[in-house]
């Protein structure tokens, strides 16, 4: 019997990703640099037998972590593309999880057709330090933080705004607008949660940002010439970022969108410290 030298299928797979930042050089394919992008790559060209691009809806820097990243592949095979998630996972490092993976036309795209990025911060308040919040949270004792002060910092940020101020150098971005979605910051505890939905990121905005509302929350700098600076796009006054281990992309939104909200929406936990023990509680 002749053997089928049939094509295979080419079909175009969604992936969910969790990764922890820590020991990546960020989500873009660097040379001589660990990322995210780069590992899952490799455990799709040994499965294929040869390379594929993997298409991130954004970049992380190096240290950030992601809850729900979103990225998409060209497959040529007879993998279903549900049974992606399973396999790769048993070919990635501990510090990756695919959550899903799920079939979408040849017109969807990881980037292009997304809504939203909503990014959250983590700050942590208490004067000792904690291991178990270390490598997720900025460890901010110096000063006292008052968050309705951040809060009513991040308010006037609602809406679309050219935000040079907040946009690092090296950047490959023709222009600096943003349409800001949401912003908030809570209080739980010892932890300060902010965050941040828009349709898009500047290299490097969300840490330029919590760092400059930081010196808000620590009355450092007043409300009114937080907002004059990057009103006035003073970029040079912006001088301090938060660290990365603070940062978590925290989902990615689609109007159309394979997978149920269980997924993707809120799967990055928050932590809660009582009097008798620290636990992770959502």
């Amino acid at each position: 019997m002749l053997e089928s030298h049939q094509p295979k299928p080419t079909y175009r797979v969604a992936l969910v990703i969790q990764y922890l930042g820590t020991h990546f050089h960020g989500w873009q394919r660097q040379k001589k640099q660990r990322t995210v992008q780069e590992e899952i790559e490799t455990a799709i060209a040994t499965i294929l037998g040869h390379h594929v691009t993997l298409h991130g809806a954004g970049r992380t820097d190096s240290g950030v972590h992601a809850a729900a990243q979103v990225a998409h592949f060209e497959a040529t095979s007879l993998i279903p593309a549900h049974k992606w998630a399973t396999i790769l996972n048993s070919y990635l490092p501990p510090d990756i999880l695919i959550r899903a993976s799920a079939s979408v036309d040849n017109r969807w795209h990881a980037r292009f057709s997304a809504a939203y990025r909503r990014y959250r911060y983590t700050i942590y308040t208490e004067d000792l330090p904690n291991l178990f919040v270390r490598s997720f949270s900025w460890h901010y004792y110096y000063a006292p933080l008052d968050e309705s002060l951040i809060q009513a910092a991040l308010k006037p940020l609602l809406g679309k705004h050219h935000l040079a101020a907040f946009h690092r150098a090296g950047s490959k971005r023709s222009h600096s607008w943003v349409e800001v979605q949401a912003a908030e910051c809570r209080r739980s505890g010892p932890f300060l949660h902010i965050e941040i939905q828009a349709d898009g990121f500047l290299y490097g905005m969300v840490r330029l940002l919590v760092g400059m509302v930081v010196q808000v929350g620590s009355e450092q700098r007043t409300l009114s010439n937080f907002t004059e600076l990057w009103k006035e796009e003073r970029r040079e006054e912006v001088k301090h970022a938060a660290p990365p281990q603070g940062l978590c992309l925290l989902r990615v939104g689609y109007p159309d969108f394979p997978f149920p909200k269980e997924i993707w929406y809120d799967t990055w936990p928050k932590f809660v410290i009582s009097q008798e023990s620290l636990v992770i509680g959502s």
